[in-house]
């Protein structure tokens, strides 16, 4: 579970863990500029798509330096250390670990050598063919460099690092262009050597990747749209499923490595990507405002309040309250300051967990009838806290509802679900899983609901993790699980 930065309001409870999403990358090539603050602050943008540490990797043309630690960048970064980091290009990195463990080792920039200097690489995604690239990296480099990365030791960032240091091919260009259509899964890759900048986007458009220009003309890509505009950068477009871009003294060069076949992740509009954030020209607090007006006609209930879960569950209870009527409230109150918790609450503090982070206004809530909006129900035990809590400062009753349809299915493209097993809605009917809750009343919106909601068609979404139809194929060494799950569903 992530140190959090007060967004990601599913880390309260001892266990229970969320959705989390697995990093955002910055890139600058900014002649003139201050390369590695205007990461600093790009990846200050990026915090809550990952948060456990933090990296920005700088090149004078000359040499790479790396720095890069455990923690939120404002923990990691100060002034000395960004001083030091001198140059006009600049990646950066904020990860949530969904592959390899979570230390400093697999921390990102990763940093390896090439035929002719250094890459230093930063991930978004998840890759599900890295045992075939590890395969193919014994067969350029030899067995020694493929054991070095095998047996779970390394992340799949280190893979690709390693394999775009192949001594036997060209430029760095050349080697990626050759190495790209062979990767498999969901990535973004912001990645650099000594005098370019690059960037690549799977050809499924899994996780956002945006191209902003900055007013010295130099250029910016990052993760989302905020993280350009606080570096006072403008939105050019949105780097293309399977696109690569060289970037360098000669401008933006485009690449075409495979075909587009467009599966953007739905959970980005749903929870992952800031409501400040455009993604293929939709505004997500406009989608999640939606999903909260289809809530409401999908799920009317009388009552005499909506409130939401802070922060996530905010834009949808907003649209919610719009559409019905309703008035809207902050029912629940968020300590912004807390962050992970080692220290496990005795039976008499058993509620410490959720109410280190959340606390009801009695005055709100107390003999009120409360329709409460949060974006997902994962394991369930986060919802029953707080359901549980809100009873006890009075209120009357308590109707949940929940801007996304039920998570059945787990993600292998960069979201860090719990297992099947582990989710709530398996096995059990919606009726069920209220009573778990302990709520008077509990409503999903429908998938279509939720689809026409971000304004994308649903040939162009993926919606694995609702529906079991992974239109990308998962990781070789699930397919034969998946397979049996969905026998055991049919049945």
């Amino acid at each position: 579970m992530p140190r959090g930065d007060g967004r990601l309001n599913h880390d309260l409870l001892p266990g229970e863990k969320g959705p989390q999403d697995a990093c955002g990358v910055f890139g600058v090539y900014g002649p003139g500029e201050e390369v590695s603050k205007l990461t600093y602050f790009g990846l200050y943008a990026l915090q809550h798509r990952g948060q456990e540490s933090a990296g920005i990797a700088t090149s004078d043309g000359d040499k790479i330096l790396v720095f890069k630690d455990m923690g939120l960048v404002s923990q990691v970064f100060d002034e000395g250390a960004l001083e030091a980091l001198t140059g006009h290009i600049a990646i950066g990195h904020a990860r949530y670990s969904t592959t390899g463990a979570s230390t400093w080792a697999n921390a990102q920039p990763t940093l390896g050598p090439t035929a002719h200097g250094t890459v230093a690489l930063g991930h978004n995604g998840n890759l599900t063919n890295t045992a075939e690239l590890l395969e193919l990296l014994g067969e350029r480099q030899g067995d020694a460099a493929r054991n070095k990365l095998s047996g779970g030791k390394a992340t799949d960032t280190a893979v690709v690092t390693a394999l775009l240091g192949d001594k036997n091919q060209g430029t760095l260009a050349q080697t990626a262009l050759e190495l790209l259509p062979q990767i498999e899964g969901a990535f973004c890759f912001a990645f650099m050597d000594e005098d370019t900048l690059y960037a690549a986007r799977d050809r499924h458009g899994v996780r956002p990747l945006q191209l902003g220009k900055l007013p010295s003309g130099g250029w910016v890509v990052a993760s989302e749209t905020p993280a350009l505009d606080i570096v006072g950068a403008v939105f050019e477009r949105e780097v293309e499923p399977g696109e690569f871009l060289v970037i360098n003294a000669d401008g933006v060069q485009s690449f075409r490595f495979a075909e587009a076949t467009p599966r953007g992740c739905v959970f980005e509009y749903v929870y992952l990507a800031r409501p400040d954030t455009t993604i293929n020209g939709r505004s997500i607090n406009a989608a999640r405002l939606e999903m909260g007006r289809t809530l409401a006609r999908e799920h009317p209930v009388e009552a005499d309040l909506v409130i939401p879960v802070p922060e996530s569950g905010t834009p949808a209870a907003v649209g919610y309250a719009q559409e019905s009527g309703i008035p809207f409230a902050q029912g629940l109150m968020k300590n912004a300051y807390v962050g992970r918790t080692f220290i496990q609450p005795s039976q008499t503090l058993r509620q410490l967990g959720i109410r280190l982070k959340l606390n009801p206004l009695r005055e709100v809530i107390e003999g009120k009838r409360l329709i409460v909006v949060d974006d997902t129900i994962v394991r369930g035990n986060t919802q029953r806290a707080i359901i549980a809590m809100l009873r006890e400062s009075g209120a009357a009753e308590v109707h949940v509802r929940i801007s996304a349809p039920p998570v059945q299915w787990p993600c292998f493209f960069g979201i860090d679900f719990p297992t099947r097993g582990e989710l709530a809605a398996v096995e059990h009917s919606i009726e069920e899983l209220r009573v778990q809750i302990g709520a008077d009343s509990l409503g999903h919106i429908s998938l279509d609901g939720m689809v026409a909601a971000t304004q994308q068609a649903e040939d162009r979404l993926c919606t694995a993790c609702f529906t079991g139809d992974y239109s990308i194929d998962p990781p070789v060494d699930a397919r034969h699980l998946l397979m049996i799950q969905r026998e055991e569903v049919a049945r």
